[in-house]
């Protein structure tokens, strides 16, 4: 096993696609996380964190929607979804670049 704290950091970045192709921020990093995770040091925990957020925040925009219809409270969610979005990739890209331990918060475990 190969220690890549580039792929890392590309992994956590790829999350980022959705800002310009409006799709992909679940299915690249899962490609990279499925075709990786047994070649690079600490890819299996960093693709899981990533997974698991991804879904999380599919789960939150879910609840979400229906929150429109009580005086807009689920735009506000979406609003707050969509800076976690962008600023938390951006944060852990950051400390695995620096061999940090990586956290994305209100993530619920589908995958351990």
């Amino acid at each position: 096993m190969r220690e890549d704290r580039q792929l890392l950091v590309i992994t956590h970045l790829s999350q980022l696609v959705t800002l310009v192709a409006g799709f992909g921020s679940l299915i690249l990093p899962l490609i990279i996380w499925l075709t990786q995770k047994e070649k690079v040091y600490e890819m299996d925990a960093h693709g899981k964190q990533i997974i698991n957020f991804q879904l999380s925040l599919i789960i939150y925009c879910i609840i979400c929607v229906p929150l429109i219809l009580f005086c807009g409270i689920g735009l506000i969610g979406f609003l707050v979804l969509g800076l976690f979005s962008i600023v938390f990739p951006i944060l852990n890209a950051i400390k695995a670049s620096n061999g940090e331990p990586t956290k994305y918060p209100l993530s619920f475990n589908f995958i351990n």
